[in-house]
């Protein structure tokens, strides 16, 4: 009888992992507690006055029209009728634009001239698939494949590369963070087990082969190091929690649960990944807010990047994440729940850390892998599309609106076009917030825009 080990491809693994771990691993990549992360901290922080990225992942693909909902708009009402917002229900911010109902912190921001909204964000010929869209998004490559992530290549072209330079919050490490040289840090936030499934996979690969190149031999030994790990954090952090440490003021965020976010619904597994057993046509099935990738517990990730900027660790960029947005089906509610936990949760963090030296170096960006169709389609959702809204907030933001704003008019292929280019937000992230010739990084790609 064959197992379930047997029946799983490697192409599968690596696509249900993310990046190949045993790729990262080799490349020095690691995994790291929280008191690891503050621990790292010299009271100087990243550089003295360097900046600060926090790169924020919606993952599923985000409806960009009812988050920046153009409600004047008679091509909107008559594409999605019942999805749509009347000019009543929106938080205006010129232009006929209003923020979506639930983000009154974004609002406030945005009177502030603290936000600003990069508009028709994508990359040159669009695809649909999840996996594909967001691996163009986390190398920045969307001509073709690409074996590290733009930050990935920004911590190789660093003097010191420390994996610590750049993290990851959670047990997954996002391919945006694989290097050549080096590779980012993931950083468990509580005791989140790896299910049984995924222990009896990566011990099943490690085993021994005769013949194996000491290379890859290597590589196979780093996914039972991966078991071994996951249960060492998770004992030291059973034993933590015991002094009220690891979860955010509030006592959230212990673990990577379905809470109050609405993340991870129908999507499965807890941290978003698909089980062994799920295939790989799931990816494009009808969902109400699948998950495709990301996490609950976003309050919990801002908490450690606010206790690490405390502490001054040496972290110049942070990935966090929220999933949920896959909203094929029933999309008003359960987006407009998951926009209402994303602004309450940033806007409260950005509250608490502009009032620090720190948080004052502090860009947050905000993005998805795509946008969804303009149509809604029969189940009251809406299918995967293309061009969105790209948000960055913080203290050293130019507030307003960045490139135009797609004519719904105009569509391609019942599609948004695209007005501005990913890479530009990227160019001048690196430029302005990373201090690095955006160039080295995106293949030549130097255009920036002026939100900083």
């Amino acid at each position: 009888m064959r197992t379930t080990v047997d029946t799983w491809t490697r192409r599968r693994f690596l696509k249900a992992s993310g990046v190949s771990a045993a790729g990262v691993l080799l490349a020095g990549g690691a995994a790291y507690s929280a008191s690891e992360l503050l621990a790292s901290g010299d009271g100087e922080g990243a550089g003295g006055e360097a900046g600060v990225l926090v790169l924020v992942t919606l993952y599923g693909g985000n409806d960009g029209l009812n988050t920046v909902v153009p409600a004047a708009d008679p091509h909107y009402r008559n594409a999605r009728p019942d999805l749509a917002y009347g000019e009543d229900e929106v938080l205006p911010l010129g232009e006929e634009l209003g923020l979506n109902p639930g983000m009154k912190g974004f609002h406030g921001l945005w009177k502030e001239k603290r936000l600003a909204v990069v508009r028709g964000v994508s990359y040159p010929k669009p695809d649909h698939s999840h996996f594909r869209s967001m691996a163009i998004w986390q190398t920045a490559s969307p001509e073709s494949p690409a074996p590290t992530g733009w930050l990935g290549r920004w911590l190789d072209a660093q003097s010191k590369p420390d994996p610590l330079t750049a993290v990851s919050l959670g047990a997954t490490l996002p391919p945006v963070l694989a290097g050549e040289k080096v590779s980012g840090a993931a950083v468990s936030l509580g005791r989140a087990p790896l299910p049984d499934a995924w222990q009896t996979v990566c011990t099943h690969l490690a085993a021994e082969q005769a013949g194996v190149h000491p290379l890859q031999q290597r590589a196979a030994a780093t996914l039972g190091d991966l078991v071994r790990v996951d249960d060492a954090f998770a004992a030291g952090e059973e034993k933590e929690s015991g002094d009220g440490k690891g979860g955010d003021e509030n006592g959230k965020g212990k673990g990577k649960g379905k809470g109050e976010d609405g993340a991870g619904e129908g999507s499965g597994e807890e941290d978003g990944r698909q089980s062994p057993e799920e295939e790989d046509e799931d990816e494009d099935k009808p969902a109400e807010g699948a998950s495709a990738g990301g996490q609950s517990g976003l309050a919990a990730q801002l908490g450690l990047v606010e206790r690490a900027l405390a502490s001054g660790a040496r972290t110049r960029v942070y990935c966090v994440s929220l999933g949920g947005f896959d909203t094929h089906a029933n999309e008003k509610g359960t987006q407009s729940r998951l926009l209402a936990r994303l602004d309450q949760d940033l806007s409260a963090f950005l509250g608490r850390i502009r009032r620090t030296e720190a948080g004052k170096r502090v860009v947050v960006a905000v993005h998805s892998e795509f946008g969804r169709r303009v149509g809604a389609n029969a189940g009251q959702g809406t299918d995967h599309g293309t061009a969105g809204p790209v948000f960055l907030l913080g203290e050293p933001v130019r507030g307003g609106f960045y490139g135009d704003q797609p004519s719904l008019a105009k569509l391609v292929d019942g599609d948004l076009s695209t007005t501005t280019d990913f890479r530009d937000v990227y160019a001048t992230l690196l430029d302005r917030v990373l201090d690095t010739e955006p160039g080295q990084i995106l293949d030549g790609h130097e255009k920036t825009l002026a939100f900083l």
